[in-house]
Formats: C-alpha cells, structure tokens, sequence
C-alpha cells in the first residue's frame, strides 16, 4: 500500500463558498488525503481549523454519509437539536438524508485538527439550513435554494 506524503499535498484554505458565506470559514486549513491515493468512492481529508473558525456553513446531504474524527483540539459541533462538545479522540457521523443540519466551531483557543470522510455520490445535494445556499455534486456550483446562481459581489 502506498503511503502518503502529507508534507506534499496541496493545502486549500477557506471554501468556494460565495464570499458573503465564506468569511467564518476562511482561516480552515484542508488537505484532500483521499484524492492524493487516488481514491474515488469516498473522500477524506485532513483539516485543521483555528480557534473561532467555522468547518463550513451549517449543511446536510441528500445522498453522502459523512463522518468525522477529532484528532487534536477541541470543537462544538452544532446541529439542528443543540450544541454538543467533541474533543481528541471523539467521532461523529451524518447520515444521508436526514435534514439535520450540521458545522462545527472551534470555541477553543487551539488548532482543532479533525478528519472529514465522506462518500462521493454523483447526485448528492448540499443544502445549508440557515441560509439561502446549495450546491450539487454534478457541478460543484453555489446557488440559492430556488436554483438561481450567485452572481459576483
């Protein structure tokens, strides 16, 4: 099995979210372990996200379990019900198709470093639950939840 150089994968820092929605998220440090192994069914990557620094805007998938996996730090994972504390050691998982809406926030004063592994299903659609945004996986595209796109601000 080869292993990985994770000194040598590129580092994508923020998300490709319309600059309106992307600023609590803009110091996230993500490295795509899974698209360095040349893996295609499922994703995973390394992230490191800074203290007041969001993981991404509030979402859920039609189509992707996704999965994640403290490894450093301290987060408050929040979803639709409440707020829960993970720390070093502690998982979460997001079934597909529920609704529940989910980010975590780094309320800590360190680098919280975590895995994300998620499937990669062609006909998945995100959708943010607090505000007026979704994107498909057949073209990547941000757009309002009635389908118009984002247009340059």
């Amino acid at each position: 099995m080869p292993k990985i150089d994770i000194a040598a994968i590129p580092v994508s820092k923020g998300t490709g979210y319309p600059p309106q929605f992307n600023t609590p998220c803009a110091g996230r440090l993500r490295q795509r372990l899974g698209n360095a192994g040349g893996l295609t069914d499922f994703g995973v990557n390394l992230t490191r996200l800074p203290p007041g620094g969001w993981s991404s805007q509030r979402h859920w998938h039609s189509h992707e379990d996704e999965f994640v996996y403290l490894i450093a730090g301290e987060l408050t994972l929040v979803e639709d019900h409440g707020e829960t504390v993970l720390r070093a050691g502690d998982c979460a998982a997001f079934p597909k198709g529920t609704g529940d809406g989910h980010h975590m926030i780094n309320r800590s004063n360190e680098v919280a470093v975590y895995l994300e592994i998620g499937s990669r299903h062609p006909d998945d659609l995100t959708t943010c639950s607090d505000i007026d945004m979704m994107s498909a996986n057949a073209d990547g595209r941000f757009v309002h939840k009635d389908g118009t796109p984002y247009t340059e601000t």
